[in-house]
């Protein structure tokens, strides 16, 4: 089993924080993950999501031969498959601890309760009976599987229709889906699978444990029942002492979460069989069409829009009193070096707009910045065309600073600076 182990300090700080009657996921003490139910087309296909812990559950049936034991009575098996899939610790094709120990309670818990009514698949006694098969895939493991596989068998077989039969003397009449409507199976009650994490030897307890916490627990406590308030399985894990006032307690704790339980897969039932009825989309199918991320199913949201004056003059005070402000930081020192002049432009000219919502700054064509080199060099040919007592005063005034100025030596602008000796 190749389980990803946990650091001292991942330990350390689930602990301190369960002890703190805190949970990585915000949850309080006794809180469930939200459970979500769904059906697929065909009768018997139930997926059920316990927060982030998915597994699916097919029921399938076939006639043939009774156990020797109980001739009037039919068979039912279950079997659990933990893939890669669903987590890199399963390994395919090979048992694990925890995998086999999923199977034993999940027929514990079908099996030996008698939940299901196994007479009532009798064909002909002694010789036909129905075989009923509980297939249960793990399709993500994030902790407590067995209650999420419970969930998932029970509303899986309370699902589940198998075809009608006649009997005519010692001929057997199967019947298609299409020539008569399938028969449900008959259920004595719900049992469900409830567990419960103990830490620090017993001081601390959770439920419906993730996978984290699953991992630095010391013990696990499974109960099933229905809510009938009657006790089908019983198993502690780990080492740790359980005293009865625990048991008592988890067992009190247990009938408010299978009564809750069982509403809610009848009422998923229910909701099944009226979208079936109405001939809606059921199952599978509207779970996907909910879940799909599509351009034609995006609701339209209303854009409220302003006009291109608005925007335009909202860019120009924007960017009007930006130009202010530096213009007045950098006024000394433009009316000291006169020789670089920038021509200002006008709001209109820097935005233009085209269509709605679709900007253009500046006219665009050809790049203004030759036309400002070639300025400044115009200027520096008149410049040598002066007399030497005037370039001497342009000279003092360009080597001049404002006082209070913050601009440094090391200036990226260009400063052209004439001594004459």
């Amino acid at each position: 089993m190749r389980e990803t182990p946990l650091s001292t300090c991942e330990k350390d700080f689930i602990l301190k924080n369960i002890s703190q009657h805190r949970r990585l996921d915000g949850r309080k003490t006794y809180d469930y993950r939200n459970v979500r139910i769904t059906f697929g087309v065909t009768f018997g296909c139930c997926q059920v999501q316990l927060g982030d812990t998915r597994v699916l559950t097919q029921v399938s049936c076939e006639v043939g031969q009774p156990k020797a034991s109980k001739a009037s009575e039919g068979v039912l098996f279950v079997n659990v498959e933990l893939s890669s899939m669903a987590s890199p610790a399963f390994e395919a094709g090979r048992q694990t601890d925890e995998s086999v120990e999923l199977s034993r309670l999940m027929e514990r818990c079908l099996k030996e309760s008698r939940c299901v009514d196994l007479e009532s698949l009798c064909i002909m006694s002694g010789e036909k009976v129905w075989h009923l098969r509980v297939d249960i895939h793990v399709l993500n493991h994030e902790g407590n599987i067995l209650d999420c596989a419970s969930i998932a068998a029970m509303s899986a077989l309370a699902h589940f229709r198998r075809p009608d039969v006649t009997v005519k003397g010692e001929e057997i009449i199967i019947h298609s889906m299409e020539d008569r409507n399938p028969v449900p199976l008959s259920l004595h009650h719900m049992p469900l699978l409830v567990s419960f994490a103990f830490f620090t030897q017993g001081q601390y307890m959770l439920i419906d444990p993730s996978e984290k916490e699953e991992k630095v627990m010391d013990g696990k406590m499974v109960i099933g029942m229905n809510k009938y308030r009657e006790i089908c399985t019983l198993q502690v894990t780990g080492q740790m002492l359980m005293m009865k006032e625990q048991v008592l307690r988890c067992s009190n704790i247990a009938v408010l979460k299978v009564t809750r339980l069982t509403e809610f897969i009848q009422e998923a039932l229910q909701n099944d069989k009226d979208a079936r009825q109405r001939g809606e989309k059921h199952g599978f199918a509207e779970l996907i069409s909910k879940e799909k991320v599509s351009a034609n199913q995006k609701e339209k949201t209303e854009i409220d829009v302003s006009s291109e004056e608005e925007v335009a003059s909202s860019v120009e005070d924007e960017q009007g009193s930006g130009i202010e402000d530096g213009a007045e930081v950098a006024a000394d020192e433009t009316e000291n070096n006169k020789e670089h002049t920038v021509e200002k432009m006008s709001p209109q000219e820097r935005v233009k707009i085209l269509s709605k919502g679709v900007g253009m700054i500046g006219e665009g064509g050809a790049s203004q910045w030759l036309n400002m080199k070639t300025q400044g060099v115009e200027e520096m040919e008149d410049d040598e065309d002066r007399k030497p007592e005037e370039k001497t005063a342009r000279g003092k005034k360009a080597t001049k600073r404002p006082a209070g100025s913050d601009v440094d030596d090391d200036s990226e602008e260009e400063q052209q600076v004439v001594i004459l000796s």
